[in-house]
């Protein structure tokens, strides 16, 4: 117990502080509100997906004369995510610095369309794909510091009272625009500077560690250790993380609809619909062991959380139980997940699961989310049923103890009270 109590201080003491710092970081915030705008376009183009390939013989044969009018759909959603993160991240940063957002979306992306033309100055709207995605979010950057350099030195071209809203705003970003532009056609079009190709060779070995088994391993270890110190683990490292698991997403999904070799695992999707079953930790078998305690406050408790973890919301019980900072839960909530992962990794490494390939609401249930997610492998809704059995076996003996300890509360305030 000296060694719990010691390893709980030092995630609040020495953990904590420096990542909160991290999840409310106006940069990553931007990144993580403003890859929302993508979300429609994806979970779109991803019915698309799933309608198009449902593993039925007959399905198939009939859909396919109308498989390329789908791929319109497909690379009409899936194709244009950078884009979108352009506009989406340039908003919200400007947003965050308290400049006008429509002018931070609109110079945003001005300057990652000018940095997707070829060497031909041809534009290639290749880029517009997950491709150039960390290139959308250092555009969006850039622009919006240039925007706020410009704004908060009062450089720019101010209207007379009376003039609208909107119009004095398109003239306050004129000259940083021009700016913007001068700057990004300079290294473009002159230079001749692929800052796509040069961006993506930086981040490539961020990209590979975060498909690799040790890295969403260490990855899913934060999220965890977040949550037991009471910060939102999943929503402090969105800013860093999605970005990574939505490009692999977008590849995955390209990759399937031409029938070609899945290329990434840890797509969106394998943390919030393979290891984060019933939410953060597994916890959807908790509250399952709760709906039968022989504690009324955890049958309660139960009744209250299990229709919001059906849907992976897992807050009740993270705050209720309380996970938070409690030494019972916190091995089987850390460790639990460290064995989702393994598991998962191993059986889409091997090709006996195949990795998620669209875009679901990451609310949706256990068994029909991961069916779904892989585009109707029936081998996920199984590997999702023998995660809900290994996360009931594994938060049980840990349950009882809890439960042990309150129900000789409860006894001891009903004794107390009478």
């Amino acid at each position: 117990m000296i060694i719990l109590k010691n390893f709980m201080n030092w995630i609040q003491n020495v953990l904590m502080p420096p990542l909160a710092k991290v999840g409310n970081n106006k940069y990553l915030v931007a990144v993580r509100n403003g890859l929302v705008m993508t979300l429609p376009a994806v979970i779109s183009g991803s019915v698309f997906l799933i309608i198009g390939n449902i593993p039925i013989p007959a399905w198939t044969a009939f859909m396919k004369p109308y498989m390329s009018a789908i791929s319109v759909a497909v690379n009409g959603s899936f194709g244009i995510i950078s884009l979108l993160s352009a506009i989406g991240i340039g908003y919200e940063l400007a947003k965050n610095l308290d400049l006008d957002a429509i002018n931070g979306a609109g110079l945003s992306t001005m300057a990652f369309v000018i940095v997707s033309f070829n060497n031909k100055n041809i534009l290639d709207t290749a880029n517009f794909a997950s491709s150039g995605l960390f290139t959308a979010i250092v555009c969006a950057f850039a622009s919006v510091l240039i925007l706020n350099f410009f704004v908060k030195r009062n450089l720019v071209i101010k209207l007379p009272d009376g003039v609208p809203t909107a119009v004095n705003h398109s003239f306050v970003s004129l000259v940083p625009g021009f700016v913007i532009l001068l700057l990004f056609w300079t290294i473009r079009v002159p230079l001749h500077f692929d800052i796509n190709v040069f961006i993506q060779n930086i981040f490539h070995p961020l990209l590979f560690a975060m498909n690799s088994l040790p890295g969403i391993m260490f990855y899913t270890l934060l999220v965890s250790l977040l949550w037991v110190g009471g910060i939102h683990g999943d929503m402090t490292l969105e800013g860093i993380a999605d970005p990574i698991f939505l490009q692999f997403l977008t590849a995955n999904a390209t990759a399937w609809s031409h029938h070609q070799a899945i290329p990434y695992i840890t797509s969106t999707g394998f943390s919030s619909l393979f290891v984060n079953v019933g939410g953060t930790g597994a916890t959807i078998m908790l509250v399952f062991w709760m709906l039968s305690s022989k504690s009324k406050t955890y049958r309660e408790l139960g009744k209250v959380a299990f229709p919001s973890a059906l849907f992976e919301i897992n807050e009740p019980v993270i705050f209720g139980f309380p996970v938070v900072m409690n030494p019972i839960t916190l091995i089987p909530f850390v460790l639990l997940p460290q064995i989702l992962v393994v598991g998962t990794y191993a059986l889409m490494a091997l090709h006996l699961l195949r990795p998620a390939v669209t875009m679901v609401p990451w609310t949706m249930p256990p068994i029909i989310g991961p069916l779904m997610a892989t585009g109707w492998d029936w081998r996920a809704g199984v590997w999702s049923a023998v995660e809900l059995v290994i996360a009931a076996a594994a938060y049980y003996p840990f349950f009882k103890v809890a439960e042990k300890q309150m129900v000789a509360k409860e006894v001891l305030t009903n004794a107390e009270t009478n």
